[in-house]
């Protein structure tokens, strides 16, 4: 458990590896981030990207990027629509939060019965 980079747009570009030169290897993924414990899953709108090349296992840095790499990254930056943010409470939280409102619930119930 704890934080992880889920794929959620992988695309292939047709541009050349600015380190090997192949046209056929660029690859451009939008990860997003979980955060997973015992209690709940988290899915953050904390967005990462990476190039990589798949013929030379490069991974390609903005730096590294021509201005066609740039413009091809930007377009597809504004076609991304990531998932959206939210949380999800798990089973265990759910049996926590009901046990505690019946203890609370009988405790108060007995309460009241006793000081009658």
């Amino acid at each position: 458990m704890g934080e992880k980079l889920i794929i959620v747009k992988d695309v292939a570009l047709k541009n050349n590896c600015p380190e090997c030169f192949s046209k056929d290897g660029l690859r451009l993924r939008f990860k997003q981030k979980i955060k997973e414990t015992k209690f709940y899953k988290s899915i953050t709108s904390e967005i990462s990207y990476e190039i990589t090349c798949s013929t030379c296992s490069n991974i390609i840095y903005p730096v590294q990027w021509t201005d066609d790499i740039d413009r091809v990254f930007e377009y597809q930056k504004k076609t991304f629509t990531p998932k959206k943010a939210s949380t999800y409470i798990k089973k265990t939280s759910w049996i926590i939060i009901v046990s505690s409102l019946i203890i609370i619930s009988l405790i108060l119930f007995l309460l009241y019965f006793l000081n009658l």
